[in-house]
């Protein structure tokens, strides 16, 4: 009886010994439980969705926005038109161009009130924020200055170097940025970063008239004030114009060696990249040592020569496409096209009425391509971001 005792006792101590470790068990799970419900709760998905979200780039920003514009907005914001008088406010609607150019017709006879609120009228028209350029590097090249607008008008960068130095002429672009910007200017579309020593040439008086060098020195200070004054900077006219002549009336024919113009033409370039240059503007001019066949405005190797030797990655321009030295080259109707496949970003011209229908053919064929173009506008818009013309967390809807 006392071994049976002793069996039961035993068996009894070990259900004892297994409910216990069962209870603390069961309470260890329960508390862990708690834990993980707890821990859960702080990092609800909520709110890692919120920790966890990527915070966009400008460049993604927009880069999403163009890819949804309509194909007929994207293609008028790559230019930069000269418009007719007639119907201007409704070319600006109707063909949603991204920039205005100032000409005699809308600065003739203004104030600076006057031409203030034209300017005004013309953004309230635009489907997206225009730019709004006109000459203005100065001396013999000044809408503002020939038609009265301002008084004294604007002096020439040679003559502001001459008597001031190179102190004269970055003062210079601070009064004149403070009138441009008050007048809803953005480009004035300067500095001339030209090399010409000869003062018969054409681009003489426009230049500095000095050595490449002191010219660098020259783009150097201006780009850098033009950036404080607010203005957008244009380096003009790639691959430089040196002594020749003009390609407003005449194809120009540059013989110069590919080794004369690096070392001399192209380091006011170079040294406006550096400075922080917004955009380049290639000229009409057949320079032969790169592609003798085009005028380097449409001429795919003389853009390759801006993109991977200059390592330049701002917006690229042409000259005016009404311009003589490139008629005998393209139709008006093709060139901005011709322009486009080069690689410029953005046109200048008076014939984008006709131009944008041929540039729409040109996507449908596979001439041009919608990637080619979106990339030009990231660029265009990025510089319309950094002259405060458009906010890029409150871009504006458009289902044109």
């Amino acid at each position: 009886m006392k071994r049976n005792q002793k069996i039961i006792l035993a068996f009894l101590i070990v259900v004892i010994i297994v409910l216990g470790l069962f209870l603390w068990q069961l309470v260890t799970t329960k508390k862990q439980d708690g834990t993980t419900t707890k821990n859960s709760s702080t990092n609800s998905p909520s709110t890692t969705t919120t920790s966890s979200t990527k915070v966009l780039t400008t460049d993604e920003i927009l880069t999403d926005y163009i890819a949804k514009l309509p194909l007929n907005v994207r293609l008028g914001q790559v230019f930069l038109a000269r418009v007719p008088a007639e119907n201007q406010l409704t070319d600006l609607s109707t063909y949603h161009l991204g920039g205005y150019l100032l000409f005699g017709q809308d600065t003739e006879g203004q104030t600076l009130a006057s031409l203030k609120e034209k300017i005004q009228s013309f953004q309230a028209a635009s489907t997206l924020p225009l730019f709004i350029g006109s000459d203005e590097e100065g001396g013999t090249v000044s809408r503002l200055s020939y038609a009265g607008v301002v008084t004294p008008a604007f002096e020439s960068p040679m003559a502001l170097y001459q008597r001031g130095g190179l102190t004269a002429v970055t003062d210079d672009w601070q009064t004149k940025g403070k009138i441009l910007t008050d007048l809803g200017i953005q480009l004035p579309l300067a500095p001339v970063a030209d090399v010409a020593t000869d003062s018969s040439a054409f681009i003489y008086d426009r230049t500095l008239g000095v050595d490449a060098a002191t010219t660098a020195q020259y783009i150097t200070a201006g780009v850098k004030a033009m950036k404080e004054a607010g203005v957008g900077s244009t380096l003009k006219h790639f691959p430089g114009y040196g002594n020749n002549g003009d390609s407003h009336t005449d194809i120009i024919h540059d013989t110069r060696s590919l080794e004369e113009l690096e070392s001399t033409d192209f380091v006011p370039f170079e040294a406006g990249i550096a400075a922080g240059a917004d955009s380049i503007l290639v000229a009409h001019n057949i320079v032969e040592a790169i592609d003798d066949t085009q005028p380097a405005s449409i001429s795919p190797a003389v853009h390759q020569v801006i993109r991977e030797k200059l390592n330049f990655d701002g917006v690229v321009m042409t000259d005016d496409l009404d311009m003589a030295g490139l008629a005998d080259f393209t139709s008006q109707e093709e060139a901005a096209l011709k322009a486009l496949q080069a690689g410029n970003d953005l046109i200048l011209s008076s014939s984008y009425a006709k131009q944008i229908p041929y540039l729409q053919q040109a996507i449908a064929k596979g001439d041009y391509t919608e990637e080619q173009l979106n990339t030009s506008l990231l660029r265009i818009f990025k510089w319309k971001v950094q002259l405060g013309l458009l906010d890029p967390t409150n871009l504006p809807q458009i289902n044109d």
